[in-house]
């Protein structure tokens, strides 16, 4: 079974609103045969006591669990949240398949 993580901002806005676009994002995967890869680290990770920019820490975790994807969802409103911009950045430069709402960045060539 092919696999799918999620793609949202999340700044800015409260759980309800996260898990609502979420649940819809993961319906939409799963209608199309995708299993849903979990980034959505709502009770935290352990930050290890060296990482001075815990926003980037999480970004590196995120993007160790697309590599074990064949795709993203993008959620509205990733184009204006910039860890969303970078995994989708990383998602086009690795040939990941693109679900959702897709706009291009700017200075994208597609």
């Amino acid at each position: 079974m092919k696999k799918a993580m999620i793609v949202q901002p999340m700044n800015g806005l409260g759980e309800g609103q996260i898990l609502e676009a979420r649940t819809k994002a993961v319906a939409e995967l799963e209608r199309r045969g995708y299993e849903v890869v979990d980034t959505y680290f709502k009770d935290g990770l352990v930050v290890p006591p060296k990482v001075v920019n815990v926003p980037l820490y999480y970004m590196s975790q995120s993007l160790g669990k697309m590599a074990e994807c064949d795709a993203v969802y993008l959620c509205d409103g990733w184009e204006n949240a910039r860890g969303c911009k970078v995994e989708r950045a990383a998602a086009v430069a690795y040939d990941l398949e693109l679900i959702g709402y897709d706009l291009p960045c700017r200075g994208d060539a597609s």
